[in-house]
Formats: structure tokens, C-alpha cells, sequence
């Protein structure tokens, strides 16, 4: 036997031997105990934006059921399907080419469509560690550098093997992608890109207050080559008390270049700071992100191409993509629990990150409720005042959520 197979013959058993015990006899057992779920997530976003003859009236349903079976030998199967239909009309476009005839409507990123929204089979070496091969969610950190897109109807998810692993009480996470999907669907091109990506993440967390985490993203888009990056990031949270209340301090830093494909030779940098005080009722937070840009070079400017980009910088979604000047954004807000409401106003000041000008403010507010155990709702609201480069924009939302 070869040096290198005796090797790797020691290291699976020594997996095999630190797997956990397992309580299910048969695979037959595995799917008679297992789990379904069904959820129904009913939105309607209205969008008024200069630019455009009419307002969107975006009304859809999505229809999601999954299962999940109990584990057997260390492995379990998950899969899970939606479905976006449109409902009492369909005044939007849903963008990506997805409605070539609704070009007078703002975009409203919800097609209708039904997929497999994840597939995926899990081997728990332990209690601590296993490995996933599938189309499956991936979700790190805030989701500022990989995420999946929650908050639109159709999810961004992943075909991909990943591992996650406990070594010395920190925790890795590394994936290779094959695959992106995107929010657009598969009836577009947009919403489905060949990758060759390799993901990075390791975090520890100390005296139950502090964590520090360093990561690398690798992105190879293979269809959108300006999406084709390397990132190399560190962040540090923490907290502590101030009398009956709680401060809590987060920066972030990385460092991004073009790679692979990409067309554009660049170097662009991130920086992050956010500052809460947490009362009983509310807590009032404060903080400053900048996506560094050029002003000498077209496509130059640092980007997240697989982030959950609704989360940040506006609930108008006016910089998904970061502009060639790059952006600076300054904000402050609340959030806060009474009566069952759970609610949060967040005012945000937007700059070029490389030369001067004044890209517009924003104010966005929401309010949300469970209902009862298995229902709950949502308003929420983004008021947009442009100045250089973009558009006045409004939009409300109303959501519907059942879970069973």
C-alpha cells in the first residue's frame, strides 16, 4: 500500500470511529421519522420610482414544502421545493428578462417560478463536524459576502460540497461551488451561473463575548466575469456591560482584487464599524460602511456578488451594485420590541467613497407581529431622495407569513 492511501485509509477511520451513535436501525426508519414542512409567504410591494410611466403592484404567493429524514449512519437527506405565483395581477417586472414586456414597471425581483430550491445530502462525522453535497443555502457571517437572499421569493442556493468542522473550538467552514443559483430563476440567464468557487470562513469566540473571524472568497464566475473576485477579510465583534445596559462594538476589514476572468484590473478595499447600546425596549445603534471605488477606472470598485445585498445599504435596494466611485454609507437607527410589535427606523446618508458629490439619503421603517404560532405579518417602508446618479424611490411592503 502507497504511503499517501495508508494515510487516508487512518483518517477515515479515525472519522468512522468518532461518528456518534445513532438510534435509527433502518434507512426505511430514517424516512418514516422524518420531518416535513410547509410554509406559505403571501407579499405585496408596491414600487413608485422616477424613471418609470407606472408604479409596480408586485402580488405574489410563494408555496414552499421540504423533508428532511432522521439520520441514519451519520447521514441525512433534505429537499425542499418552492413555487412563486403571481396573484391578483402581475404590474411589475420581474427583472433579468424574466418580463421582456413590462419594461414601463420598476423591478421587482419575484418571477414566478417552481424549483428545487435545495437538495442536499449531509455525513456527520460527529457531533460537531459533517459534510454536505447538494444544492443547499449557504450563509455566512451577515451574509454581506455570502448569503441567501431571504428576503426575495425566489432564494439564492448553492450547489456546492461543504464542510463544517470544530477544531480546537473554532470553527471552519470551507465549500466549493459548481453552481449559483440565482433569485432570477432558471428561465433566465441571469439566474443561473457555472462557478468554480472556493469558500473560506474560520471564527472562534472567546469568553463568551468576543469573536474574531478571517475569511477568503474566491469567486470564478464563469458567466458574469466581473463577478470573478478574490476577498480577504478579517471582522471582531464584542460586548459588554455599561450598568443595566449592553454595548456592542463590530469592524470589519477586506481587501478585494479582480481574479480569474475578470476584465478589470483592480485592487478596492472594505471597511465596516457599527456602535449599539441596548436598553431594556429598544436599542439604538450607529455605523459606517464604505465599498471603496475609482474615479479613473470603470468596474474598479469593490463588490459582493453573492451577499444578501437587501440587508445593507437601504431597503430601496439603490446600490446592489456598487457604483464606480464606490460608496460611503453613514447611518443611525432604532429597534426595539412593545406590545408584541417588533419594529426598527434606520436613516441612512450615501456618499462616493473617491470623489465628491452626494449620492442621496434614505429613511426606511417596519414593524412585524407574530400572530399566533404559526402566522405572522410584516409593513415596511423605504423613502429615497436621490441626488447624483440614481432615482427618487418609495416602496411599501405587506407580508403574509404561515408556517406549519
Amino acid at each position: 500500500m502507497h504511503k499517501k492511501n495508508h494515510h487516508l485509509t487512518s483518517a477515515v477511520a479515525m472519522i468512522l470511529m468518532s461518528s456518534p451513535a445513532w438510534s435509527i436501525d433502518s434507512l426505511g426508519d430514517a424516512f418514516r421519522e422524518g420531518d416535513a414542512n410547509l410554509s406559505f409567504r403571501y407579499r405585496f410591494e408596491w414600487v413608485d420610482q422616477d424613471g418609470f410611466n407606472r408604479d409596480a403592484n408586485a402580488s405574489t404567493l410563494r408555496t414552499r414544502l421540504n423533508f428532511q429524514t432522521a439520520a441514519y449512519k451519520g447521514f441525512r437527506f433534505f429537499i425542499e421545493a418552492d413555487n412563486v405565483m403571481e396573484v391578483f395581477g402581475d404590474n411589475y417586472n420581474a427583472g433579468a428578462g424574466n418580463t421582456p414586456n413590462h419594461g414601463q414597471y420598476p423591478v421587482v425581483a419575484d418571477p414566478t417560478d417552481t424549483e428545487i430550491n435545495q437538495a442536499w445530502f449531509n455525513y456527520a462525522f460527529n457531533d460537531t463536524s459533517g459534510i454536505k453535497l447538494g444544492r443547499q443555502r449557504i450563509l455566512l457571517d451577515n451574509q454581506r459576502f455570502v448569503g441567501g437572499v431571504g428576503w426575495r421569493q425566489n432564494e439564492q442556493t448553492y450547489d456546492a460540497v461543504s464542510l463544517d468542522t470544530q477544531i480546537a473550538g473554532s470553527q471552519l467552514f470551507l465549500s466549493y461551488i459548481e453552481n449559483v443559483n440565482r433569485i432570477f430563476g432558471d428561465d433566465v440567464a441571469a439566474g443561473d451561473h457555472d462557478n468554480q468557487t472556493l469558500l473560506a470562513n474560520w471564527s472562534n469566540i472567546w469568553q463568551n463575548k468576543h469573536q474574531l473571524t478571517l475569511y477568503y472568497y474566491n469567486i470564478d464566475n464563469q458567466d458574469a466575469a466581473d463577478f470573478s473576485t478574490a476577498t480577504l477579510g478579517a471582522s471582531f465583534k464584542s460586548h459588554w456591560p455599561m450598568g443595566e445596559h449592553k454595548m456592542t462594538f463590530a469592524a470589519e476589514l477586506a481587501q478585494q482584487s479582480d481574479a480569474h476572468n475578470n476584465p478589470v484590473n483592480y485592487d478596492a478595499s472594505y471597511m465596516r464599524l457599527d456602535l449599539a447600546l441596548a436598553f431594556k425596549q429598544v436599542t439604538y445603534f450607529v455605523g459606517y460602511e464604505v465599498l471603496e471605488g475609482s474615479t479613473k477606472q470603470s468596474g474598479a470598485a469593490f463588490r459582493t456578488p453573492l451577499a444578501t445585498l437587501h440587508a445593507f445599504n437601504g431597503w430601496a435596494d439603490q446600490f446592489l451594485g456598487t457604483p464606480d466611485v464606490g460608496l460611503a454609507d453613514s447611518f443611525v437607527g432604532a429597534k426595539g420590541a412593545i406590545a408584541g410589535f417588533n419594529w426598527q427606523i434606520k436613516y441612512h446618508q450615501f456618499d462616493p467613497e473617491s470623489g465628491p458629490g452626494d449620492l442621496g439619503h434614505e429613511v426606511d421603517f417596519s414593524v412585524a407581529k407574530k400572530l399566533n404560532k404559526n402566522l405572522s405579518a410584516l409593513v415596511k417602508a423605504a423613502h429615497f431622495e436621490a441626488e447624483d446618479i440614481k432615482s427618487d424611490t418609495n416602496k411599501y411592503w405587506l407580508m403574509l407569513s404561515a408556517d406549519f
